[in-house]
């Protein structure tokens, strides 16, 4: 949830403002699109959601909690169990595997290596990547390095994953490939997905659909999915 999201930054000694009073509920299980114009604040948009960035003013809650209230460790340990994320730029480390890369989250989340590594190779085996586990990013297609990177941001089965651009550097017929895997993902895990994006083709296959028009959410097609927050 997110109420009336402003944010400001200061420039040349002037003010410019990014969001202005912006209102958003994501339900559990829910996909949603953020469309927008470059420069529109889409991305300092998905940043304050996950509590990379601070509003100005209006706050943002994860399942109940208020992201600002945390900082810290404790805003750290909500990001790791609650939340996923995927960028156009796939962020893989490369000297480590598909399989290592993968189970990072939950490394970085104290979970046992053992386990971590079973998840890992559990989630990359629904994201079609069984026969690649142990290859390093290097030696994947680009496609597949962003079933890893989307692999990463579920194997914490998290409540939501937010999503900058993921097929926004993947030739067309790959990019339908990433699109249906997130549908048939969202259906099995029951995440809510927050993917920014220019590709209107994939913004109507969400649930809901919004614009940023001059630093504004609007709401652009109807909720389809009710399921509970």
């Amino acid at each position: 949830v997110c109420k009336q999201l402003s944010k400001t930054y200061r420039e040349g000694g002037k003010d410019l403002q990014v969001l202005k009073n912006s209102n958003l509920l994501v339900q559990a299980g829910e996909s949603v699109a953020i469309t927008g114009t470059s420069g529109s604040g889409k991305t300092t948009l998905l940043n304050l959601l996950g509590g990379i960035d601070k509003p100005t003013t209006g706050h943002v809650s994860i399942l109940g909690q208020d992201v600002a209230a945390l900082s810290g460790n404790d805003l750290d340990l909500l990001r790791n169990r609650t939340l996923g994320f995927v960028y156009q730029f796939h962020h893989l480390l490369g000297e480590f595997s598909a399989l290592e890369n993968t189970a990072m989250p939950l490394l970085i989340g104290k979970r046992p290596y053992a386990e971590a590594i079973e998840r890992a190779a559990a989630i990359l085996e629904k994201v079609g990547l069984s026969e690649r586990l142990e290859h390093k990013p290097a030696q994947l297609s680009g496609g597949e390095r962003q079933r890893v990177a989307i692999a990463r941001a579920l194997v914490n089965e998290p409540a939501c994953v937010l999503m900058d651009e993921p097929t926004g550097n993947l030739d067309g017929e790959t990019a339908s490939d990433i699109q249906a895997l997130m549908q048939s993902l969202k259906t099995e895990f029951t995440t809510s997905f927050i993917v920014v994006t220019h590709d209107m083709g994939f913004a109507a296959q969400m649930d809901t659909c919004y614009q940023l028009i001059n630093g504004e959410l609007k709401q652009t097609s109807p909720v389809k999915n009710n399921q509970g927050s």
